[in-house]
């Protein structure tokens, strides 16, 4: 329940800050009733909550670093929302159990951001391991939009591409040569993605007077940010959500 209202709270947020967001292509999307790996670029710290709003009611969970945890509220929030916690410089076998069982023994699904990181192009394999592990398909997504907060508040046009479900089922074994082909077509999504986006992709602005709305809307969002962080800082001492993490 949590999940549903910080997501619905975050996009809100964000409608007000930029307001001018677009989706294409969501009749690609797979079904809610089935589970899969979403994938996207990691371009921006907001790039997943486009992903989780546009798929909803579907429920996800989420691949996040360790040092994100230190932080009582934001390990709260993001424990709640499904993130677990994985040490990039020392991974172990949960990083790839973990969200298999998931996927397997859950209605949830889960994000992951194959590049690593939002600087880095390169695809890795972690991905086609646990989607072969867990027999789903691969979900890939574009996010095309401002990297910055700065342009984000310029609201400068946001576009979120949905593209083909990726099957993986004729690849038999997830080596060298099955790992890199799995890297291979989601990469070739990704591209072909951005550039479904560039005859659709400007900078016209949304109109000022929707400023009438988003004004009054940044005074309810602030008290329910206040709420929300004094409910979630007290809930945290009360309810620790890593203790229902594992998935036997």
């Amino acid at each position: 329940m949590f999940y549903t209202y910080l997501r619905g709270f975050v996009s809100f947020v964000l409608w007000i800050v930029n307001g001018n967001t677009h989706y294409h292509n969501m009749d690609r999307l797979i079904s809610n009733d089935e589970n899969y790996v979403y994938v996207a670029p990691h371009r921006t710290w907001w790039d997943p909550v486009f992903m989780a709003y546009a798929t909803r009611p579907k429920q996800f969970v989420f691949m996040a670093k360790k040092e994100l945890f230190k932080f009582r509220i934001v390990n709260w929030w993001i424990s709640m929302c499904g993130a677990f916690p994985i040490d990039r410089e020392n991974p172990n076998t949960d990083a790839i159990r973990y969200p298999v069982n998931v996927l397997k023994k859950t209605s949830k699904s889960l994000v992951m951001f194959p590049s690593g990181s939002r600087h880095s192009s390169d695809v890795k394999g972690g991905v086609a391991v646990i989607a072969k592990m867990a027999k789903v398909k691969i979900q890939p997504a574009v996010y095309l939009g401002p990297r910055s907060f700065k342009g984000l508040l310029k609201r400068e046009r946001i576009d979120m591409n949905f593209g083909e479900p990726i099957d993986i089922s004729d690849i038999k074994r997830m080596n060298d040569e099955g790992i890199a082909e799995v890297a291979r077509r989601i990469q070739t999504s990704f591209d072909e993605l951005d550039a479904e986006m560039v005859a659709v992709h400007d900078t016209k602005k949304p109109n000022p007077l929707m400023w009438l709305i988003w004004i009054p809307a940044a005074l309810v969002a602030i008290i329910l940010a206040i709420l929300t962080a004094l409910f979630s800082f007290i809930a945290s001492f009360i309810w620790d959500p890593s203790k229902n993490r594992k998935i036997d």
